[in-house]
């Protein structure tokens, strides 16, 4: 009788055993989350896919509808207007001046920023509410597409993301090997007219001009944005003037006008001003391999 008690006893200890194994243990609320460290270091944990997400600049809300989710994101900061549908979804503000209330009350499960672009306190203070921020950060081509790659892991289209990521490192290899062995002529890329500002080394444009197989004109100054005067440029002669602009006719026909007003400039001798969408080169996006090669055609016409 004692032996069969104890023996029934041996059975219910490793019953409670078991039980404690399947239901805790193996519990998912318990297991190991996926963690994902964004640009300014921190830890972010998302543990399914993220159904209502947040975009806080123009970039980041065009490569989401690149990876096919755009019907997750539920707020857009102004000017997120590629996509037709990003211009429907709710705005957030401009991305240096963000609406924590309207954010907060979109109840996302997910907010992704960007580093230098959005105030680093309010993405903190985001934080604080409760709220993952994940911080994206991009100064060139090769990290733009580490950036698709990223938020394809964060929003668990990983595999999509990695053949963009691939089709583009592909687009632009192309072009980078057709001009590699061409003359690399100067370029001015003139993204503000008055006052005439332009892009330094630490730019993105100044990447894509580099690729596209130019010199950029303003390569040795020290501001990423720097204001040049006309007598400037003019005394650097450049051979190529790009202007970048929105707007397809009548300020890029003003703008031009303005050029051919100096007759001394290698560019204006031979009628080599031209019109570049800005939003095809100033976007951290999908679209700015579209910039580039549209770049590279403008300076290396012969070539493509």
């Amino acid at each position: 009788m004692f032996r069969s008690l104890q023996k029934y006893g041996i059975r219910r200890f490793w019953f409670v055993v078991l039980f404690i194994a399947v239901t805790f243990v193996g519990s998912p609320s318990l297991q190991a989350q996926p963690v994902f460290e964004d640009a300014l270091g921190r830890k972010i944990t998302v543990a399914k896919p993220p159904r209502r997400i947040v975009s806080l600049a123009p970039n980041i809300t065009e490569i989401l509808f690149a990876l096919d989710i755009g019907d997750r994101i539920v707020g857009v900061t102004m000017y997120s207007d590629y996509p037709d549908e990003a211009k429907e979804k709710p705005k957030v503000g401009s991305y240096v001046n963000l609406n924590i209330e309207k954010i907060v009350s979109l109840k996302p499960d997910l907010i992704i920023g960007t580093y230098g672009g959005n105030p680093k306190t309010t993405v903190l203070r985001l934080e604080q509410l409760g709220f993952p921020v994940y911080v994206t950060r991009t100064e060139t081509a090769a990290e733009m597409l580490t950036m698709i790659e990223n938020i394809g892991s964060i929003t668990y289209t990983a595999q999509k993301a990695g053949v963009l990521a691939n089709m583009l490192r592909e687009r632009i290899n192309a072009v980078t090997g057709k001009v590699r062995n061409a003359q690399h002529p100067l370029v001015f890329l003139e993204i503000n007219a008055k006052p005439l500002i332009t892009t330094g080394a630490g730019s993105f444009q100044h990447e894509v001009i580099r690729l596209a197989g130019g010199r950029n004109l303003a390569a040795d100054s020290p501001a990423r944005y720097p204001q040049y005067s006309l007598e400037d440029v003019v005394k650097k002669g450049p051979d190529v003037i790009l202007i970048s602009t929105m707007d397809r006719a009548g300020l890029f026909e003003q703008q031009k006008a303005k050029w051919m007003r100096w007759e001394n400039i290698p560019a204006v001798q031979n009628n080599r001003i031209y019109f570049i969408d800005s939003d095809l080169v100033d976007r951290a996006s999908p679209r700015i391999v579209d910039g580039l090669e549209e770049m590279a055609r403008l300076i290396h016409p012969a070539l493509f």
